[in-house]
């Protein structure tokens, strides 16, 4: 876009913004909307002095603004050609860590949208995931998990009712209410696979349909052994990269 559309645009978002949050709030918010409707990874934002002619914000304003976007991880800034738009979120595959705790760790915002929190029985897949009897009592989670204002994952979890007890004691994060009872898992198994993701998942994580992302099954152990946790995750594919540190075995 060209500093006209930007300055239309976004005239459009602030127009949409609460009048009475500071400033800097209400840029933060409104470039947040603009950046994940009408942007792309390589878009380069308009300089500092740009944004700042634009809104009639000063320059500070607007600085504070992009720091708030950059800590959410929805740009990033590269020395000497500007910033840029989609800053991707690096999670190591070495550490057994939930999400919430995650992007903590990362200085972004974690937030979640429950889909779905019941309590049922298992389903054959379930009981076999979970190694408990078909039609046993489950706990059921669908959550549509964000880092500030940005989808970046869809995950589906059972776990079993024996363990949690109910499914209003997951508040945000399921391994903070595991750890508070004393049943946080100690290992885990994950498996990771390419998807192109359905038009209902595309929907809600906001990517064109038949996107490319990542989908990770993890099935979650405590110390003696039982299954704790099943949990099927779809991750956006233009916000992750996944790392594991490897050694070479000893000869």
């Amino acid at each position: 876009m060209d500093d006209k559309a930007w300055q239309r645009a976004l005239k459009r978002h602030l127009a949409a913004t609460a009048a009475q949050a500071p400033l800097y709030r209400r840029l933060q918010e409104a470039l947040g909307r603009l950046l994940g409707k009408e942007a792309s990874g390589t878009t380069v934002l308009p300089s500092e002095r740009a944004l700042a002619a634009m809104t009639g914000y000063s320059r500070v304003t607007v600085r504070k603004a992009l720091a708030g976007l950059a800590a959410e991880g929805l740009v990033r800034a590269r020395a000497g050609s500007g910033t840029y738009v989609g800053e991707r979120i690096v999670r190591s595959l070495s550490g057994l860590t939930g999400f919430t705790e995650d992007l903590r760790a990362r200085g972004l915002n974690p937030r979640v949208v429950f889909l779905e929190r019941v309590a049922g029985t298992a389903t054959p897949e379930d009981a076999m995931a979970l190694a408990i009897a078909p039609c046993a009592p489950v706990l059921r989670f669908r959550r549509l998990r964000f880092g500030g204002d940005r989808a970046l994952a869809l995950e589906y979890t059972v776990v079993p009712q024996a363990v949690l007890g109910r499914p209003e004691a997951v508040e945000e994060s399921l391994y903070e209410a595991l750890e508070k009872i004393g049943r946080r898992p100690s290992r885990a198994l994950q498996r990771i696979r390419a998807v192109a993701v359905d038009a209902e998942s595309a929907r809600l994580l906001e990517v064109a349909p038949g996107a490319a992302c990542l989908e990770i099954e993890r099935r979650a152990f405590l110390p003696d052994g039982r299954v704790v946790e099943f949990t099927r995750s779809i991750y956006r594919g233009d916000a992750y990269d996944f790392a594991a540190e490897l050694e070479a075995a000893a000869p």
